[in-house]
This record gives C-alpha cells, structure tokens and sequence, in this order.
C-alpha cells in the first residue's frame, strides 16, 4: 500500500533514500556518460547525493520548500561543474512556492516541478529535443500537473513513465547543448545521462512512496 501524501519528515526520508540510492547509482550513470561524454556524470551525482544524505541526517526541517532548497543548495555546492548547476536549481527552482506546505502531495509535487523546470529552463537556455534533463523533466513536470488531484504513489507511477519515455526518446536525438554537442551525430542511440538521473529520482520516489 503506498502513500497518498508525506509529511515533512517523511518527504526527508524519502529524500535520504532517494540520495542513497543515487549514490547506488554511480556505475549506471558513468557508463551512460561515458558514451556522450567524459564519464564523470556518476561520480558527481554520487558525491552531490552522499552530502544530500549527510546533510538531511543532520538537519529537520519546517516546510516543504526548505527540504528542496536544502537539497539543491547542497547538489549545487557538492557535484560542481554543469551537473550541479541544473540540478542544484531544479530543486532550488521547486522550494520557491513551497516553502509554506507543510506536506508533499501530488498537487505540491506539481507546483514543485513546474518551478524546477522553469529554474532550469531560464539557466541553461536547454529545451525539449536538445538531449538534456529537459528531455525527461519537461513531460514528468506536465503530468504531476495532471495528477494534483491523484494520491501521491499514483501520481509518482505516471510521472515517473512519462520521465522514463522522456530519457529514452533521448537516444534519438542529435545533442545540440552541453557536453555531448561535440559529438553531432556520434550521439545518437545513447540516452543523455542528465535526463537518466532526472527518471531514476523519480523512480527512487515512487519506490519510497509504493513500499510505505
């Protein structure tokens, strides 16, 4: 039986849990960088997600939007480079409505991501087709929209496949941004690894609220 919504502390949890498991994920995402890039994709998402671990075991938190802000505070500071930019704003972009609730449900969630996705956005310039975590952000934000009225598990299962759909359309697009731009056309059959981070986040979501 899943969960329909989460307290604060509950929502931190799920966030350790989201930490650990990327930190699980450091193999995965090397390899899928080191296909259209330099390889250090996994070793940065690894060292940003074991100090979000670290950090959220040290601290409580009051709202919503302070958890997200802490978490992105921390990615940004902790990955470096260009990873840690998006990412660090994706979550620092979802605390900016947030920060007066009290609990993450579906309805939240889509606040949250709509304002990630347009944090990011107006940083990185990136839109869909540019094989970016946009790839993958944009439909996931769109369909947390579509479920603000869904429990929370139910709605993570939609968001998350529309995330998965995102990243594997990924393999049949030219990068046109970031660090795989150099490659044209060497770049296609492999998915961006930024848009794979972006589906296992949600995945390791839907898994913490699916086993509660």
């Amino acid at each position: 039986m899943g969960k329909a919504q989460l307290t604060v502390n509950e929502a931190e949890a799920m966030f350790v849990y989201v930490a650990n498991r990327m930190t699980e994920s450091k193999d995965m995402l090397t390899q899928a960088d080191k296909a259209i890039g330099d390889g250090d994709h996994g070793i940065g998402m690894a060292r940003g997600f074991e100090a979000v671990a670290q950090k959220l075991a040290d601290q409580s938190f009051t709202s919503i939007g302070e958890l997200f802000k802490s978490i992105g505070m921390t990615l940004m500071t902790s990955i470096g480079g260009a990873a840690g930019a998006v990412f660090g704003t994706l979550f620092r972009g979802a605390g900016k409505n947030t920060a007066d609730q009290s609990e993450l449900n579906s309805r939240v969630l889509g606040i949250a991501l709509q304002d990630g996705l347009q944090a990011v956005k107006d940083r990185g310039r990136a839109k869909p087709g540019d094989k970016t975590m946009v790839d993958a952000l944009e439909p996931a934000a769109a369909k947390a929209v579509e479920m603000g009225n869904r429990p929370l598990d139910q709605a993570l299962q939609e968001i998350t496949e529309a995330a998965r759909q995102g990243m594997e359309q990924t393999k049949n697009m030219v990068a046109t941004l970031g660090k795989a731009k150099p490659l044209g056309e060497r770049s296609l059959g492999h998915a961006d690894p930024g848009s794979l981070s972006v589906y296992l986040i949600f995945k390791y979501m839907l898994e913490f609220v699916s086993e509660k």
